[in-house]
């Protein structure tokens, strides 16, 4: 976790909120934020229209919600149970004392439950480089990624994309996102179009990122989408 910086007003400075423009007052806090590059402060009452307003507070990146690992837990969830449903009743115990006695035969064991393999569709995989692009690049704009993207945008400007295949996985793309202060790194598998296309990592420094990873070969609009470099 990365420490957060509080600035207090001095007592022989006069700070100003960059938001409502209001003067602190002496030992008001003001916290520090960028917004296009510059440093902006602002004051307890307005972080939140900051934040609207795109601005990132320094030293920490936008942070994605859980909702899709709390569908993934969903999902493991109704599996588990599922299973349970599926799995063939075990067989009766044996009858209790005396029932053989008189002149009862134990029920039959149950016949264990058929199992109903699951149909999956089946796409066609993308062969080309080109096609596998345009697919990941197609998926990402359907996703809740771009209005992230936008967020950023509006604070740091445009960022390099570069949308490529994995290489040892022919059928995961990888597409990177990258500004000076910040960058995300997301995966779309080709196999699995119903995952959609999800974070894996993000940085600060784009020197933790690869050659290619920082030569751009798409664009970001204005609005969060990409799209293939012409």
């Amino acid at each position: 976790m990365s420490t957060r910086e509080i600035r207090t007003a001095p007592a022989d400075v006069d700070l100003g909120c960059d938001v409502c423009g209001r003067t602190l007052l002496r030992g008001e806090r003001a916290h520090p934020f960028l917004e296009r590059g510059e440093h902006r402060l602002v004051c307890e009452l307005c972080i939140t229209r900051a934040q609207q307003e795109g601005w990132i507070r320094e030293g920490t990146a936008p942070a994605y919600d859980e909702a899709g690992a709390g569908s993934d837990r969903r999902r493991s969830l109704f599996g588990r149970l599922r299973r349970r449903r599926e799995r063939p009743a075990p067989q009766e115990q044996a009858a209790a004392p005396g029932r053989e006695a008189a002149g009862q035969a134990p029920p039959p064991p149950a016949r264990p439950r058929t199992r109903v393999r699951e149909m999956r569709h089946v796409r066609a995989i993308p062969t080309s480089a080109g096609q596998q692009i345009a697919s990941a690049i197609e998926a990402f704009n359907r996703s809740e990624h771009p209005r992230t993207v936008a967020g950023v945008a509006r604070s740091l400007g445009v960022p390099i994309v570069s949308v490529r295949p994995v290489a040892g996985r022919p059928n995961v793309v990888q597409l990177v996102v990258a500004w000076e202060l910040y960058w995300y790194r997301y995966e779309f598998d080709l196999a699995d179009e119903d995952a959609g296309v999800r974070v894996v990592d993000q940085g600060q420094e784009l020197d933790e990122l690869g050659d290619q990873e920082r030569e751009p070969n798409a664009v970001c609009l204005e609005n969060g989408l990409l799209a293939a470099a012409g």
